[in-house]
């Protein structure tokens, strides 16, 4: 298993990176190009909302015209990324349960008056 954390990636991306991995034992060369693009973009995702924080999210023109911070356009297309290379990675989210049926405390409640 693939234990180096990719150099490209920034602080937020790198711990995605070696969380997954450890979590859901990535180790085979397609899990880790997809962890890798999901970590890419959520460092891009976190370096355009500095950039949205720093200007807003409406900035002027060299005309002086009001026009949507390019950055927000950037922070989207990452977000897409980001979770398009989850998807890929095809995560089992549901919580492990060491029985079948509802968790404990979850049963539907009688009516009152019944």
């Amino acid at each position: 298993m693939s234990k180096k954390t990719p150099r490209q990636l920034g602080k937020d991306g790198g711990k995605l990176w070696r969380e997954l991995r450890d979590e859901y034992q990535i180790d085979d060369a397609a899990g880790i190009a997809l962890l890798t693009t999901a970590a890419e973009c959520l460092d891009r995702m976190r370096a355009a909302q500095e950039t949205i924080r720093e200007h807003g999210e409406v900035v002027t023109d060299r005309y002086n015209q009001v026009k949507v911070n390019p950055a927000c356009a950037l922070e989207k297309d990452a977000r897409n990324g980001f979770l398009q290379a989850l998807k890929a990675l095809n995560l089992d989210l549901e919580p492990i349960r060491d029985r079948v049926g509802r968790p404990a405390g979850t049963s539907i409640p009688a009516w009152k008056g019944d």
